[in-house]
């Protein structure tokens, strides 16, 4: 089983021109064909199918700060089409006044299976005592939450909110709440994202967004940990999906912490 733990849509309400940048970089002249394109999810289920990945998580965004608004009632709707798309919640703690609230009606009603949070687009400290109870409920709901830890090129973006140490206050005082790293401290901070994978048993690594052949430079000690680890791509923004599954195929650790890191994980995470 491959799961790709880490999808944006190809449709947008909006995208904030250095979102429109990284994409052109990416896909050239090809762009407005891949938008409208993919902004079918037929169409992006038959690239799943090219590419050998089982289940994508498709990512609700909320930054219209830094990258735009893919709003959760789109990605519901892009979801409903096959039980292989995993729909992912975007709340803002800092706009929503009922975060815990409205997490609760994602989930329950629109059925979405965990959440994704920005702390370094939406400008703000993960372990903030207001953001509690948004955890708090995550918790209740045994719902993962994914978190963007690390750097961000996006115009507007604030790197100090990405700091993988204010995941240690929320390790301890949620014990029973899956905490995903995405992106992993990249690029500052991977030996703390490392470090924090190891010292709680709710912590993960999720490498979206780096490149896998060099995973074994970032993390020597990768194959040690390959338990906490989960494979995501970062599509759109990184369109080689097939070629990125085929490099981490290719790393120098042994097949079972290739399946840990390609969809074991990934399916006890998300009950599959």
């Amino acid at each position: 089983m491959i799961i790709d733990f880490h999808v944006h849509t190809a449709y947008y309400r909006s995208r904030t021109p250095a979102y429109r940048e990284l994409l052109h970089k990416g896909w050239g002249d090809r762009l407005e064909w891949m938008l409208q394109t993919y902004s079918s999810a037929e169409a992006f289920v038959g690239l799943m199918d090219e590419a050998g990945i089982d289940y994508a998580v498709i990512l609700a965004e909320l930054a219209p700060i830094t990258s735009g608004i893919a709003a959760n009632e789109d990605v519901a709707q892009f979801c409903s089409y096959s039980p292989r798309l995993i729909p992912f919640a975007s709340i803002d703690p800092s706009t929503s006044e009922r975060p815990a609230d409205e997490l609760e009606g994602l989930v329950r009603n629109q059925g979405f299976k965990g959440l994704k949070l920005y702390p370094t687009y939406q400008h703000f400290y993960p372990n903030e005592t207001k953001i509690y109870p948004l955890y708090a409920k995550a918790q209740e709901l045994d719902i993962p939450v994914l978190l963007h830890i690390g750097s961000s090129i996006f115009t507007g973006a604030r790197l100090k909110y990405g700091d993988p140490i204010y995941l240690d206050d929320m390790a301890v005082d949620f014990p029973k709440l899956k905490l995903i790293q995405a992106h992993s401290g990249r690029p500052f901070w991977y030996e703390k994202a490392l470090a924090l994978a190891r010292i709680h048993e709710n912590v993960y690594m999720e490498v979206s967004g780096l490149p896998p052949q060099n995973l074994l430079t970032y993390f020597p000690e990768l194959e040690s940990i390959a338990h906490k680890v989960i494979y995501g791509s970062d599509w759109p923004g990184v369109p080689t999906i097939k070629e990125n599954i085929i490099a981490l195929q290719g790393l120098t650790i042994n097949e079972e912490a290739k399946r840990m890191i390609l969809g074991e994980n990934a399916a006890r995470l998300l009950k599959l």
